[in-house]
């Protein structure tokens, strides 16, 4: 009797995987979490000699481009704790942390905000920290105004688009962080964003470590 109930109780506490709708009691079913896992880059830290330092977990195509795009478009807020922890696996796998750093989640626009009801790159770097133990600044930077959505907008337009964007934020103007800002996003493209936060973090005399995304777009150089 304890038994049947007992498994009553876990099907009614499963949910459906966003990606294939199976019942799962966790973010994703079994077999969506092997796929995803098996996206991740053989080497994360491929691109982080690069100017600006990019460390990415995965390619932003297939199956994780579907899952970001169910975080970001399909109300699926919980998404983000397992692609926080991986990001952060491969982060402490990599042995990067020669200095400690302080995480800053890109922000979103207030009103966008409040329209979603989170912001995704937020929760991902909520969970990055649970899993490395490094300190957040949510309110590190502060977007002051909404821009059109970057990913299907050229180099040039990207950086139109992000002039004036962003400002130091609360945090950061009472106390400038002891540590370097390590940033985070949830899908890095040709880099406009994090050069346009760089730049305000810098005019500030704020060291830079680079960025940690979730998923890199796959552009011609890369191949």
């Amino acid at each position: 009797m304890i038994s049947s109930v007992r498994s009553l109780l876990s099907l009614f506490l499963q949910s459906a995987c966003p990606l294939c709708q199976r019942s799962t009691p966790t973010e994703f079913c079994p077999n969506c979490t092997r796929q995803l896992q098996q996206s991740q880059l053989p080497n994360p830290a491929q691109f982080w000699q690069e100017q600006p330092a990019v460390f990415a977990w995965g390619w932003y195509a297939g199956n994780v481009r579907q899952a970001i795009r169910q975080l970001k478009y399909e109300h699926q807020p919980q998404i983000a704790r397992p692609l926080g922890q991986w990001l952060a696996q491969a982060w402490l796998e990599a042995n990067l942390d020669r200095v400690p750093v302080i995480v800053v989640p890109i922000p979103m626009h207030g009103e966008k905000q409040r329209q979603r009801g989170y912001n995704q790159a937020e929760l991902i770097a909520q969970s990055f920290c649970q899993f490395t133990g490094h300190s957040m600044r949510v309110d590190g930077l502060e977007r002051l105004r909404s821009t059109e959505a970057q990913f299907n907008l050229s180099a040039a337009q990207r950086k139109q688009n992000l002039l004036q964007a962003f400002k130091i934020g609360k945090a950061f103007q009472k106390e400038k962080p002891k540590y370097p800002v390590l940033l985070v996003d949830d899908i890095y493209t040709t880099g406009a964003t994090i050069q346009a936060t760089t730049q305000i973090l810098h005019q500030h005399g704020i060291r830079v470590r680079g960025v940690a995304t979730v998923a890199k777009a796959r552009l011609w150089k890369d191949e």
